[in-house]
């Protein structure tokens, strides 16, 4: 898929599950119960020991059906070493402009971490591809409606803080998609993979009702 159809893929759905781990094993069962979920969008972040393999693991399993995507990339060797792993589209928590270039380069979708007004300028300004507000918590879905105001052409993407109860919230706010962790993937903690198909089908169908 090019670029344009992973970023259709990522906010037609809506979703992005952020993916934390202990291991590879764990990544990959979480990943795959939310792609089981309908969740479009799949991050592995590279907090995951061995994030590499499971990104190209995930990639090879699932050429076209789902965006597998990397994140937690602070700088452009991490972003290059994913994308020939696979990645589709690279998701970072803060924005450092080599990055994007990097990713503009290869023309990978790029998703850089923002929270103010004047540093979501910067990322659009770069070339990224939406903005990732973050970390949500810190400000709710209010945060998406201020930068909103006078960057209303602004597409932004929250992560942190984003669950069940207030999706619907973030979307109505504004934002092109949600990036869901913790919320989402706990189950993996006690082994409860069902679990997090179960909130990943309910996260996708909110989505979609706010949207309606």
């Amino acid at each position: 898929m090019n670029k344009l159809d992973i970023l259709k893929k990522i906010t037609d759905c809506g979703v992005v599950a952020v993916v934390r781990a202990k291991d590879p094993d764990q990544a990959e069962r979480i990943a795959e119960s939310c792609i089981a979920a309908g969740i479009a969008g799949i991050e592995i972040a590279f907090t995951v020991p061995g994030a590499l393999r499971t990104i190209e693991r995930l990639a090879s399993r699932y050429p076209s059906e789902i965006a597998i995507g990397a994140g937690t990339v602070l700088d452009p060797e991490t972003a290059r070493a994913a994308i020939l792993a696979g990645a589709q589209y690279i998701v970072s928590p803060s924005f450092n402009p080599e990055t994007v270039r990097l990713c503009n380069r290869y023309q990978i979708a790029s998703m850089p971490g923002a929270v103010s007004v004047k540093e979501v300028i910067e990322v659009m300004e770069s070339g990224a591809d939406i903005v990732k507000v973050f970390p949500g918590e810190l400000f709710g879905p209010k945060i998406i409606k201020a930068i909103k105001g006078p960057l209303p052409q602004a597409p932004l993407m929250p992560t942190g803080g984003v669950s069940v109860d207030n999706v619907a919230e973030w979307i109505v706010a504004g934002a092109v998609a949600v990036g869901v962790g913790g919320s989402l993937t706990s189950g993996a903690d006690v082994g409860d993979y069902e679990r997090i198909t179960e909130i990943g089908r309910r996260l996708v169908e909110k989505v979609r009702e706010a949207r309606s």
